[in-house]
């Protein structure tokens, strides 16, 4: 599990020329994209439109479907899209997802959380499925685009997966921070304008190819005809694979693992821009500083975590991402203690980037390494989905959480800090038991 390698800094540097961990790029934009129409953006859409802080945190549980994707996740294995089947697999999903925001973008622009937020709320959840759906795509043609033989590749993938999905992220955001803030420019302009950007992301999927790595085994099983047969091959052997694989306690405690590992900084982003605009900062500050800024630490952070989990083993990475994410909460909860501290600000953003990259890049190597490619996109999705519980369905009780502590930011980020730990007691059981 380690794969520690002997290649020397600049060897281990050189894999980024790898025309694949590029293409991962650009689909990793594509992944982290949706999150700011139904995060960032949303939350400070939803803070203007003066609801409250519980009301904001229950209405990112939509994303709860990030949670569930792994029930559908079975169908991307199997089921060709009939009018883009000469795409690929894996290209003809994420096509098909991407047109479906498409639309979800521009129908949402035309809402008023204010005055019609269940429509809104809809509209988000129809965003956020396609989203998770286009995910499952996503995650599956980039870990079928690195061969078994290229494993040391695994956490190079990842590192360019993280800083496409934030790229994505925070480039979208901060635009659309920025230019909510000119005169005459309100939250549904800045929607449209998002729906072009999107545009972009689906011309690249006509630009790359569909990975040659594929199962010959899930072909031809997929031609069978007998629908119990189907069925059991789908969703009962890609389950059963993986605990019969790691034995039923190691499989536990590898989800128990998933399932705990980022659920603070969850609690945290979820109420990041509600923190941010109740604190003081306006909303160009938190585009510049928060997107901006946090984009480039990622990317650069991103890609030195692909080196030292490349070369030293994705184990010890997830220690010190997990004891190094805990402690940059901290940072929150001294900015709660001084206030609208632009200088301050920066060194938050700076040292989050910097461990939520190091971290997300070895937890998601770390799912990669414990997929089958037999059953790709169903495994991956199990387990990303037990990540993204946290993230998404318990992280809704946040806003619950702060205003239960009588708007007391700083003790709030003092909790999320601890959240890590039970995590990290079960990978260190995890650690003795996979070599």
């Amino acid at each position: 599990m380690e794969l520690a390698s002997n290649r020397s800094f600049l060897e281990t540097l050189s894999l980024y020329l790898d025309k694949r961990v590029w293409v991962i790029f650009l689909l990793g934009m594509s992944s982290g994209f949706p999150w700011v129409i139904i995060g960032s953006a949303m939350s400070a859409w939803l803070k203007e439109a003066d609801l409250t802080r519980t009301a904001i945190g229950f209405f990112g549980s939509i994303t709860a479907v990030y949670a569930i994707n792994f029930l559908w996740a079975p169908l991307l294995d199997r089921v060709k899209i009939p009018l883009f089947s000469q795409l690929g697999r894996r290209r003809s999903w994420i096509l098909l997802m991407q047109l479906i925001l498409l639309l979800g973008v521009i129908a949402i622009s035309f809402t008023n959380p204010a005055s019609s937020l269940l429509w809104t709320s809809l509209i988000a959840l129809s965003i956020a499925l396609a989203s998770s759906t286009q995910d499952i795509a996503i995650d599956a043609y980039r870990i079928e685009s690195i061969s078994p033989e290229d494993n040391h590749m695994i956490p190079v993938g990842s590192a360019m997966a993280t800083s496409g999905w934030w790229t994505g992220y925070s480039l979208a955001g901060a635009l659309a921070f920025i230019l909510v803030d000119l005169d005459g420019w309100s939250w549904s302009d800045v929607y449209r304008v998002m729906a072009g950007f999107l545009i972009v992301l689906i011309l690249v999927v006509f630009l790359i190819k569909e990975p040659k790595k594929y199962s010959e085994k899930v072909e031809k099983k997929n031609s069978q005809t007998n629908i119990q047969t189907w069925l059991s091959e789908t969703i009962i052997e890609p389950f059963s694979e993986f605990f019969s694989r790691n034995g039923v306690k190691v499989a536990l405690l590898i989800l128990g693992f998933i399932f705990l590992f980022k659920i603070g900084e969850a609690f945290l982003g979820r109420m990041s821009i509600v923190f941010y605009k109740e604190i003081g900062f306006t909303n160009t500050e938190i585009g510049t500083y928060s997107k901006l800024v946090g984009w480039w630490v990622v990317i650069i952070f991103s890609i030195l975590g692909g080196i030292v989990n490349s070369k030293f083993g994705i184990i010890k990475g997830l220690f010190i991402g997990g004891v190094a994410m805990a402690a940059s909460n901290l940072m929150f909860a001294w900015i709660a203690s001084v206030g609208p501290n632009t200088d301050l600000f920066l060194a938050t953003v700076i040292v989050d980037g910097f461990t939520g990259a190091f971290a997300t890049v070895t937890f998601v190597s770390f799912l990669s390494f414990l997929t089958s490619r037999k059953f790709t996109a169903t495994q991956y999705a199990l387990m990303a989905s037990l990540g993204n519980l946290a993230r998404t369905t318990l992280s809704s009780f946040s806003g619950v959480m702060v205003d239960g502590l009588g708007g007391n930011w700083s003790l709030f980020f003092i909790i999320t800090a601890l959240m890590v730990i039970p995590s990290l007691i079960m990978l260190g059981f995890i650690a003795k038991k996979i070599k």
